[in-house]
Formats: structure tokens, C-alpha cells, sequence
């Protein structure tokens, strides 16, 4: 692990590395990918669950959590690439090294349930998906989801992450086509969606609604990810005069990425105010699914049918690659990707199997994803806020107040579930 000082010659001028002038070299957009990669867990089939049911519950209350969560979602998974290019390590990586044993096999049992609640919520939608699609039953479309997706990781093992990026970057340009295409045969009321943008509630089941929406876009394995994906493309040891041109390129990877992710979140939500409104069975995937076929036609049913089935794919993968990185850096064991693909598969098949409705269980574990954002937030304001660790690209304080800010809301957020759901409160 490095520091960000930076190195200079004896004229006190930064000396030119071979890595940097490798780095000035490339086009801006060939630097780019990362941030797609990690874009896709904040279109994964938790969040059709929850953006479908707020839209066909509450019509365009609740637009304003999506976006609030997208504007916290760049700054979030921009410090978390940050940190991964400045120091080298990954987010895990980083914490296994600090905790001391007994409070890191605490902080790795809670980020193993997320880890777990991310699988079930990517399983269960790509299960759904091939149901919809083809009428392949729920756990035969979980095997082929779990089977399909450890091919999409040994691609990433024997292709090199570049390669593994063009193919889930596809993958997320499918989800954003299927995903808005009825958009453009449904109606929207605008003025209704812009109103949404104000922040309210209504009741208990809106702030449960809230939570479960925010714990599917802004998500901790996204976080952990990352640091673990930023620093697997350029490298453990990226030249320290690269590192401008490379966060500079980071900046315009996460932005760009986590725009399509929003608007196709922001697309879902819309799509179901407009269209799901008072319309029965919408609860469930299959029912909005069945519900927005008879409204749209059956080319768009089948375009999301596909949005999701592709969003159950990429983000399964991608959710596997986090899981490595959380056991390989917090528990210092190695396990090759395709094996942990393999161990989290047969959890979730289990609750398929044992007939779990799907939709309430991705529901509900977005809410427990939501739990667990503090987690990973705060170690990573800390650490990129962190000179000793991070050298000259050490947040500056601006970053830093509005990292702390966006830690508060979400902490508020979640602490309003918990009391309003114990209490009964309407």
C-alpha cells in the first residue's frame, strides 16, 4: 500500500514515469469503465421492486429519494475509487489492516449479510425475469441465473477486467433500453413527477418504501467494490503523478454512469405512477409486469422482461466480485470468484425453493441493504479524509462536510425506519 505524495526529481519538478505517459497517452474514454461496472448494482433487480411498488402505491411521492440517493450515490462511489487509485488497496483491504481480529470479523459478519441480501435480490429478479420471459419455474431460473453468471466471472478472471467491463457495460446498455422503453408508450404527468421532487412522506410504509429505495441505489457492495475495481484496472501501484488525470477521469466515469443509472431508476418509478396507478396486483414483479403488458402492449412487456433479466445478470456478477473482495480483504483469505459465485448461489435458491413470495423478499432486502450503508460509509469518509493515508488527494474539506452530510442523512433515514416501524406509527 502507498500514500498520495507525490514523488519529485531533485528540481523539485514531478519526475515523468513511464505509467504516467502511459496514462496521457490513452483518449479520456478509454480510462472509463470502472464506474459502469459499479453502476449496475444500483439497477438491479431490487431496485425494479421497489421503484415499481412506490410508483403503483404512491405515484410520484417518492421521486425525490431517487433523486437525492443518485446526487449521493456520484459523491459516494467517486470517493470510493478514489481511495482504491491513491492508496492501492481496496476499501476491505484497507479495514482488514486496521481492525484489530475481534471487531473485524464483527464488520465482516455484517458485510456478509449485505453481501447475502444483494445475492437474493439479483438471484430472485433474473428467476423472475426467465418466468416472465420464458415460464421457466422460479428455481430452475435461478440455477440458469447462478450458472450463466459464473461464466460472465471466469470472463473477468481469463480476459482481464477490461474485458469483463465492455461485457457488463452491454449488459447495463440493455437494462437502460428495457427499462425506459415504455416511457414513451405510457403517460407521465410531469408536473406531478416534478412535484415529487419535494421531500415528504406519508406514513410509515412510505419511509419503509424510502429506505428499501435508498438501500437499492445506494449500495454498500457497490462501495467496497469500487476501490476493488478502480484499483484492478490501472493497477496496485499507479504512478503518483498519473493519479490527477486518472481521478479526473474518475469523476467523469461516475457521473456519467450513475446518470443512466438514475434515469433508468427515475424511468421505473415513472412508468409506474403513470401507468400501475390503482391497478390491482401490482405488488409483485410479475404483476406489473402482466399490468403493464396489457396497458403498453406486449413489446414493451418483453422489453422489460429483458431490462430485467439482463439487470439480474450483470448485477449477480458484479454483486459476486464484491463478496470476493469483502472476504479477501477483511478475513485475509483468497478464494477464487467463480467458487464464491458458487457458495452464495445456494442461499438464495434455498428461499426460492422454499417459496418465499419474490418481490416482498427483494423488498426487504433492500431495507436490510439500506442498514447497512453506514458501514461502509463512514470508514470510507474517514479514510479518504485520511492524510496520512491519502497524501495530497486528501479530501478537501468542502468533500469532506458534504461526505458528513450525506453519512447524517442517511443514518437519519435509517433510524426513522426503525423507530416508526417498532412503534406502530401510521
Amino acid at each position: 500500500m502507498r500514500t498520495g505524495t507525490g514523488r519529485t526529481g531533485s528540481t523539485g519538478v514531478a519526475a515523468t514515469s513511464p505509467g504516467e505517459r502511459w496514462v496521457r497517452r490513452q483518449p479520456l474514454p478509454w480510462l472509463l469503465g470502472p464506474a459502469f461496472v459499479a453502476a449496475v448494482a444500483y439497477v438491479d433487480p431490487g431496485n425494479v421492486a421497489a421503484n415499481l411498488t412506490a410508483g403503483a402505491q404512491y405515484g410520484y411521492l417518492l421521486v425525490w429519494v431517487l433523486v437525492a440517493a443518485n446526487i449521493m450515490a456520484v459523491l459516494i462511489q467517486y470517493l470510493s475509487a478514489k481511495v482504491g487509485l491513491v492508496t492501492g488497496s481496496s476499501l476491505p483491504e484497507l479495514l482488514g489492516d486496521r481492525l484489530p481480529r475481534g471487531r473485524r470479523l464483527a464488520y465482516w459478519v455484517q458485510a456478509e449479510l449485505v453481501a447475502a441480501a444483494t445475492d437474493l435480490a439479483e438471484v430472485i429478479g433474473g428467476a423472475i425475469a426467465l418466468h416472465i420471459l420464458f415460464g421457466i419455474p422460479l428455481l430452475a431460473g435461478g440455477v440458469i441465473v447462478g450458472v450463466i453468471s459464473m461464466l460472465l466471472l471466469l470472463l473477468q478472471t481469463h480476459r482481464g477486467p477490461r474485458f469483463f467491463e465492455f461485457v457488463v457495460t452491454g449488459l447495463l446498455a440493455i437494462v437502460t433500453a428495457g427499462f425506459v422503453t415504455g416511457l414513451f408508450f405510457g403517460p407521465v404527468s410531469w408536473d406531478e413527477a416534478v412535484a415529487g421532487i419535494v421531500p415528504r412522506f406519508d406514513g410509515t410504509p412510505t419511509v419503509l418504501l424510502a429506505a428499501s429505495m435508498l438501500g437499492a441505489t445506494v449500495m454498500p457492495h457497490a462501495i467496497y467494490a469500487h476501490s476493488a475495481l478502480a484499483r484492478d484496472r490501472h493497477g496496485h501501484s499507479v504512478p503518483t503523478e498519473a493519479l490527477p488525470r486518472l481521478l479526473t477521469a474518475t469523476r467523469w466515469d461516475v457521473l456519467l454512469s450513475l446518470l443512466v443509472a438514475g434515469s433508468v431508476n427515475i424511468a421505473m418509478l415513472l412508468l409506474a405512477a403513470g401507468n400501475l396507478a390503482g391497478v390491482p396486483g401490482t405488488d409483485s414483479i410479475e404483476g406489473a409486469h402482466a399490468a403493464i403488458t396489457a396497458a403498453l402492449g406486449p413489446a414493451v412487456g418483453v422489453a422489460f422482461g429483458i431490462g430485467l433479466l439482463a439487470s439480474g445478470l450483470a448485477s449477480t456478477s458484479v454483486g459476486s466480485y464484491a463478496g470476493s473482495a469483502i472476504m479477501g480483504g477483511l478475513l485475509h483469505v483468497r478464494i477464487p470468484v467463480f467458487t464464491r459465485r458458487l457458495i452464495t448461489l445456494i442461499p438464495a435458491l434455498v428461499i426460492i425453493a422454499v417459496g418465499v413470495d419474490p418481490t416482498w423478499a427483494l423488498v426487504l432486502s433492500q431495507v436490510l441493504l439500506s442498514l447497512g450503508i453506514p458501514f461502509a460509509l463512514i470508514p470510507l469518509v474517514r479514510l479518504s479524509s485520511n492524510r496520512d493515508l491519502m497524501g495530497a488527494f486528501v479530501n478537501k474539506v468542502a468533500l469532506t462536510v458534504a461526505a458528513w452530510v450525506v453519512v447524517a442523512l442517511i443514518v437519519s433515514l435509517n433510524l426513522a425506519l426503525i423507530i416508526l416501524t417498532a412503534t406502530g406509527a401510521d
